[in-house]
């Protein structure tokens, strides 16, 4: 705002206004005075005392808008070492100054679209990658880091041309890698395996910032990698994988934070191709199984024994594989349940993971379904009643929202290896309608990939008790006896035809509509399915 148009404000005389346009105009003073100040030779204290006001009023976008030039954001480019030059971050005392330049750059940035267009024009993110390879193997200016990685975050998120830029030319997947190695201090025992030392420290608050910072990067910069290209592509996410495999093994300062920086993986390994998946399990060495008393060679025979899932040494082991990683995104999946809220941001992420590594890895395929959907034996209550991680997921096949209950019924689905009769076991038929509706597998069937076959898992309790499973609800149900049996044959046409005439005056005021089934298995109007049916019957008299 300019001076006459302050004046005139004032000689107006509204106190509301008055007090606005003051304080607007004493802001933008001062900021262009803080800017003043920091191309002068000055004291470091008052560099960092001038940043840090001038951090808070970057806050306000009106403020920004005058402020923000090309020049000013230079003097912070300098002030922060994104510069152009070679100078070593030797200087421990700039630091503070480099901190706060950062996180002046971070406000500006967000809050004003002039100061995004000149990030793109002042390349600002190869300096910010260029800063990032000075300091990504020293601990002690993690702050600078955080920031540095910060600010990347949000050009990449506001930038999708930046986003293209970071992968290729700035080689931002390998950097940004090993940025989270250095934060994890991963120490490699194979070429996708690390060493997990499950009795060590947590992270520190500083290392769990950064990395999670570096998380949310890497998220915006794979965010269209589907599908890989080139084996190049392929190693350099698999060792992402595995570092992200690491990432799920260890814990933060709190429990908070923990999630966090798991929530974080979880999303950023849902940019990683499936194909890539396999290093989140691992074989297991021949050292930890000596440590049990047996070698490799020794393993049991016997497939039931071979298949079962074990605790060795505080590992979770499925079929000879290490199934630690696998495990925790179960049990983040479960607690994001419990939650109860926000299911969609939350939940759908972790629920979408887990489904396409059950779809493209069979050891992750069986042992999750060991974990959610293990042989039945109590079948007395309705499979959504409980507290088991089956009994939450049925819960959700009819929850509201329809992108929840979506994913939680396909996760179900591909468990059963897609087979109709074997996800009716587990959930009930009412449960299950609306899977199969879309799927078109109403009338029975099984989708449309190819799994491996499995022996027959059905428990003698279960044997015993499936005559009398309500295929509905998906319970046992003691025998009702049938109203009808004690109706004359006049009192069962009467009943008959009142419910024909009730259903007919419904269908007549539109408030439901009749519905059949194709010979596709979709539905459709119930007119349109016996059409169907007529014309293959004659199709099907001709041919004889």
């Amino acid at each position: 705002m300019d001076e006459e148009r302050a004046l005139y404000v004032v000689r107006a005389g509204e106190a509301g206004a008055i007090e606005r346009v003051l304080r607007d105009y004493s802001d933008k003073k001062l900021c262009e005075g803080i800017f003043k100040v920091l191309v002068k030779d000055v004291p470091t204290t008052c560099q960092v005392s001038c940043l840090e006001v001038l951090r808070i009023l970057s806050r306000d976008k009106k403020v920004l808008v005058p402020v923000t030039t090309k020049e000013n954001m230079q003097i912070l480019l300098r002030l922060a070492k994104l510069t152009e030059s070679d100078d070593s971050l030797e200087k421990v005392s700039e630091f503070p100054v480099i901190v706060e330049s950062l996180k002046c750059l971070c406000n500006i940035v967000f809050n004003s679209q002039m100061a995004q267009q000149l990030s793109l024009e002042l390349n600002l993110a190869a300096k910010l990658c260029n800063l990032l390879r000075k300091c990504k193997d020293r601990k002690f200016i993690n702050d600078i880091k955080c920031f540095d990685l910060r600010l990347l975050f949000l050009l990449s998120l506001l930038h999708t041309d930046i986003r293209s830029q970071l992968r290729y030319e700035l080689q931002g997947l390998p950097l940004l890698t090993q940025i989270l190695e250095s934060a994890f201090s991963i120490k490699w025992t194979d070429e996708y395996e690390s060493a997990i030392d499950h009795n060590g420290p947590p992270l520190s608050p500083q290392e769990t910032d950064c990395a999670i910072e570096a998380l949310k990067a890497l998220f915006n910069v794979t965010v269209d990698s589907w599908k890989v290209h080139k084996e190049s592509d392929s190693h350099q996410f698999r060792v992402m994988a595995a570092v992200l495999r690491h990432c799920l093994l260890i814990i933060g300062p709190t429990e908070e934070k923990t999630e966090e920086l798991h929530s974080n993986a979880v999303n950023l390994l849902s940019n990683v191709p499936v194909s890539c998946l396999d290093v989140l399990i691992c074989p297991l060495t021949h050292e930890e199984t000596a440590q049990e008393g047996t070698t490799l060679d020794e393993q049991p025979s016997d497939k039931t024994a071979e298949k079962e899932t074990v605790l060795k040494n505080n590992t979770m082991v499925y079929n000879g594989m290490n199934m630690e990683a696998i495990h925790v995104l179960l049990s983040f999946m479960e607690k994001r349940i419990d939650k109860g809220s926000s299911y969609r941001e939350g939940l759908t992420p972790v629920l979408s993971l887990l489904t396409e590594c059950s779809r493209a890895h069979r050891n992750i395929r069986k042992f999750l379904k060991d974990q959610v959907l293990p042989p039945l034996r109590d079948v007395t209550n309705r499979p959504e009643v409980g507290s088991t991680v089956r009994n939450k997921l049925v819960r959700l096949m009819t929850h509201v929202d329809l992108g929840v209950k979506q994913i939680a019924a396909e996760f179900l689905f591909v468990l059963c290896k897609e087979r109709v009769d074997s996800l009716l076991k587990y959930t009930g038929y009412g449960n299950a309608a609306g899977l199969l509706a879309a799927r078109g597998l109403l009338a029975g069937g099984r989708g449309d990939n190819w799994y491996s076959e499995d022996e027959d898992t059905d428990t003698e309790e279960y044997k015993n008790a499936k005559p009398n499973i309500n295929l509905i609800t998906g319970h046992l149900e003691e025998p009702m006896p049938n109203p009808i049996d004690e109706m004359t044959e006049e009192q069962k046409e009467y009943e008959a035809m009142k419910l024909v005439n009730m259903l007919d005056k419904l269908s007549r005021e539109e408030l439901l509509k009749p519905m059949g089934l194709k010979p596709d298995g979709t539905i459709t109007p119930l007119e349109e399915a016996l059409n169907q049916y007529s014309v293959i019957e004659e199709t099907s008299s001709d041919t004889d």
